[in-house]
């Protein structure tokens, strides 16, 4: 299974704290399955730019830190043309952020993929066009 991870499941095991975002033990085992090679994963070219801006908005002392760990994980990307189109059309039609849509046009357009997010409104909007779970319900494999 290939998994697609937004920032809403990256910066719950980044932040790692339980107390103040809930779901943050499924999030951490997600990653903890890619790093191990039982899950693969793949992400929208800008994923790591999105969650670093976060970070440094919300966790400045250690968010060069994080980055700089985010990054040596080399999670594989894709920028296909495909994946844009997607995540331009869905963007329009559920009038919702284009980031958002771009993890979910990634999971739409490659077969096996799947879409974790702890966004409840982005999911609800999306449910319906299939490639998506909550990570709340999502049983790590």
């Amino acid at each position: 299974m290939i998994v697609v991870l937004d920032p809403s499941v990256i910066l719950k095991w980044l932040f790692e704290d339980p107390a103040r975002e809930p779901d943050t033990e499924k999030a951490v085992a997600i990653v903890a399955s890619v790093v191990r090679g039982d899950l693969e994963i793949l992400q929208p070219a800008h994923w790591l730019a999105e969650v670093a801006s976060v970070a440094a908005r919300l966790t400045p002392q250690t968010a060069l830190r994080d980055v700089e760990m985010l990054a040596a994980l080399e999670f594989p990307t894709t920028d296909d043309p495909r994946v844009m189109q997607r995540a331009t059309a869905l963007s329009l039609q559920m009038n919702h952020h284009l980031f958002d849509t771009l993890y979910h046009a990634v999971a739409l357009e490659n077969d096996g993929a799947l879409l974790v997010t702890a966004d409840d409104r982005y999911f609800t909007k999306a449910a319906r066009l299939g490639m998506i779970a909550t990570l709340r319900d999502w049983a790590v494999p």
